[in-house]
């Protein structure tokens, strides 16, 4: 079992598509790992040797930020906006869509499921 940036790869799957496991690594930069490495996109998990698993650690803590400090850097981020009083920063603080989608009739994703309103009921046809 590979273990890197404190996430445990599955072991039967490709290399290529494992590393996209972990938080702030996706398709483009796990190939460019694999590069840097020298290791086919085509290994398995289980197939890897030690000295392997050890250079993509490596690889990784050298140059990507990953995982818990990638998180605490976006909410962050979030809390900087919602501090300043941005718009955008206004929007996440009352969970509505931040970039510019329309909520009229969508967003129920971001708004949560429809809650009905007092004292009005549904036209009878």
């Amino acid at each position: 079992m590979a273990r890197i940036a404190g996430v445990d790869l599955p072991k039967e799957k490709r290399i290529e598509i494992a590393l996209t496991y972990i938080y702030g690594i996706g398709r483009p930069s796990a190939n460019r790992i694999l590069d840097k490495a020298n290791i086919s996109k085509d290994t398995k998990v289980s197939q890897l040797a030690e000295p392997e698993v050890v250079r993509l650690r490596d690889i990784i803590e050298q140059e990507y930020k990953v995982e818990g400090d990638l998180r605490r850097e976006f909410t962050t981020n979030i809390k900087r906006l919602m501090d300043i009083g941005s718009y955008r920063g206004l929007r996440h603080r009352k969970s509505l869509p931040v970039h510019g989608q329309r909520t009229h009739t969508n967003a129920r994703t971001r708004k949560g499921p429809r809650r009905a309103i007092m004292g009005r009921k549904k036209e009878k046809e």
